[in-house]
């Protein structure tokens, strides 16, 4: 699925204000819940819109800094486009996306991770497989858990859109509802439309942070000379085109697909006949690598096409560590 275009258009949506008023009522009334508690910490990366602002790598920094602490953090997730409902953990050695989801395979790389529909059931098999702190990648407006530490990310380039709750733009709840169960703000990049957003959250005393998702440089240093066919199947395909060609990286082509989208046979045939012809590498998203591998159909398209790994970095590194780290005091 797309996100419409109009949704980041400044005035539009007008005409679904109605079923976004409805939308919005109810989505603050469920971030209002309190949730039940599992006896370990939980800390929770959501996005205030729909669409990507870089919240799996979010997830990843922040497991990152618990591993260096000497913590044994689960990381928690729905597992969007998995046919597995769990509570289960992933094996990324037998899962396949069509099984968990993509972002749940990247997740299982660096820490154990439970794909569950039901977040209370997957955070207690957490707890019961030894977790000493649970990083629940999205799920920041589910009610079902209490959250010791509640981080939403902005895209900071596309801002809140229109500024109107779906379906009528891209807000997953009315803003200021949002902000007001955050602990923190993470700006990806700048713009002055999440300035906006920054000055709300500041006002409300919750912490704000900016931050940059920077790509490998290993895998850059290999594109050195090369033109690339960039591909994404992402909730915003132009963030990917953008660190793309801001890396310095001969882009010669680019194809983008739905978010979570789930290639062809006939598709992955098309990238590598159009890559052949004008001998171009494949370069394509870890999201997207994740939801290659596993498919037979897909096969040769996963062994052609190199992914772009990113980082996020946050300017205040400190400050968040402090913070991240804080909430380990309160078991």
């Amino acid at each position: 699925m797309r996100a419409p275009a109009f949704w980041w258009r400044p005035g539009s949506g007008g005409l679904l204000s109605p079923l976004a008023g409805l939308y919005g009522a109810a989505a603050a009334l469920r971030l209002r819940a309190s949730g039940i508690g599992v006896g370990v910490p939980v800390i929770c990366l959501g996005n205030l819109t729909v669409g990507g602002a870089g919240k799996t790598p979010a997830a990843l920094a922040v497991v990152r800094l618990l591993l260096a602490a000497q913590e044994r953090p689960f990381c928690l997730s729905r597992g969007y486009g998995g046919r597995l409902h769990g509570p289960a953990r992933v094996n990324p050695a037998t899962h396949s996306a069509a099984d968990v989801g993509d972002e749940p395979l990247m997740l299982a790389r660096l820490a154990p991770t439970i794909v569950s529909r039901d977040r209370a059931a997957g955070a207690r098999a957490a707890r019961l497989g030894g977790a000493s702190v649970i990083v629940m990648d999205d799920g920041f407006q589910n009610p079902s858990l209490a959250k010791d530490l509640a981080i939403v990310l902005l895209d900071g380039r596309r801002g809140i859109g229109n500024g109107r709750v779906i379906p009528a733009g891209p807000l997953r709840a009315p803003l200021h509802a949002q902000i007001a169960r955050a602990h923190a703000l993470l700006l990806v990049g700048r713009s002055e439309g999440a300035a906006a957003v920054a000055e709300l959250a500041r006002k409300r005393g919750i912490a704000v942070f900016h931050g940059r998702l920077e790509p490998d440089r290993d895998t850059l240093a290999a594109l050195t000379g090369r033109k690339v066919l960039a591909f994404a199947g992402i909730a915003d395909p132009e963030k990917f085109f953008s660190t793309v060609a801001a890396a310095g990286v001969a882009m010669a082509a680019r194809a983008s697909f739905p978010d979570h989208h789930r290639y062809t046979a006939g598709e992955a045939a098309a990238l590598i006949a159009r890559a052949d012809e004008d001998g171009l590498v494949l370069l394509t998203t870890e999201k997207d690598l994740a939801r290659l591998a596993g498919d037979p159909r897909l096969a040769a398209l996963a062994h052609r096409a190199t992914a772009l790994p990113v980082r996020l970095l946050v300017e205040e590194q400190q400050e968040f560590e402090r913070m991240v780290l804080n909430v380990l005091t309160r078991r």
